[in-house]
């Protein structure tokens, strides 16, 4: 078949081209982690596999590989329904230390719109749930977290929506929220659903505030990664560092998205 356009199949060339070296430069070891602090972003996929299997306990495993200072999760609460939670919380704090950001009106559910922010230390002030616009229900949790006395992060963890149109009106929403641009430090953490970069890219629409996007990391689909569906972006200059996705061979099967991962310096 004949396709129209150019963007994606360069972008797949790209990526398989590029396979070896993100394989290479995946989840550093103990010994040769960068300074900083890490910070992570895994859209969990309801904990159903790509071997179809829901399983928690494996995220749970993925996330301890990891070992993040703060993590996104997108999809941790079922969509339908109850809504209801899908990981074991308490035995992720008890292996892990992180504890969830605290939201209202989530009923059975660990976060909101299935979007759960963990924190390993640090007091957390100013907690919002944003409801994001476009035909599906979506969310942004917004929090400010005081690492220490010394240090402020905010935080803003979102899963943008599957269409275009509603991607780029949900974008602006989160430059709302962005309002000054010499505000606190503040990361964008999430599955922003947006593989394109070129002028119909949702991604245009953040640069205002959080500049050029970060290079391109491909994690989905996590058994051959091609799409860099997931990101984290800074409002500053040189904020982030080693941005890379986790591709273990666990990862490689717990979701169909692998996580990312990036080191924070304030």
């Amino acid at each position: 078949m004949q396709r129209t356009g150019h963007s994606f199949p360069a972008s797949v060339l790209k990526s398989i081209r590029d396979r070896k070296k993100q394989k290479a430069k995946a989840a550093p070891s103990e010994g040769a982690r960068p300074a900083g602090t890490l910070v992570a972003s895994y859209n969990v996929h309801k904990c159903v596999g790509v071997d179809r299997k829901f399983d928690p306990e494996r995220i749970g495993r993925v996330i301890r590989e990891i070992g993040p200072d703060v993590i996104a999760l997108q999809e941790a609460d079922n969509r339908f329904g109850d809504r209801a939670g899908l990981l074991d919380l308490l035995r992720l704090e008890l292996e892990t230390g992180l504890v969830p950001v605290p939201v209202s009106g989530n009923g059975k559910g660990h976060g909101w719109h299935g979007n759960v922010l963990l924190f390993k230390r640090g007091i957390v002030r100013n907690v919002h749930q944003i409801k994001l616009p476009g035909l599906e229900p979506r969310g942004a949790l917004v929090a400010e977290i005081d690492l220490d006395e010394k240090r402020t992060l905010r935080i803003i963890a979102a899963h943008l929506g599957l269409l275009r149109r509603s991607r780029s009106e949900q974008a602006r929403v989160v430059l709302e929220i962005m309002n000054r641009p010499d505000e606190k430090p503040t990361l964008l953490l999430g599955d922003l659903n947006e593989w394109r970069l070129g002028n119909r890219s949702a991604l245009n629409t953040l640069h205002t505030t959080f500049g050029p996007a970060p290079p391109a990391v491909p994690t989905f689909p996590s058994s051959l990664p091609l799409l860099s569906l997931d990101r984290i972006m800074a409002n500053r200059h040189g904020m982030i560092s080693s941005v890379e996705a986790h591709d273990t061979p666990l990862s490689r099967v717990a979701s169909d998205h692998l996580p990312l991962i990036g080191f924070v310096r304030l």
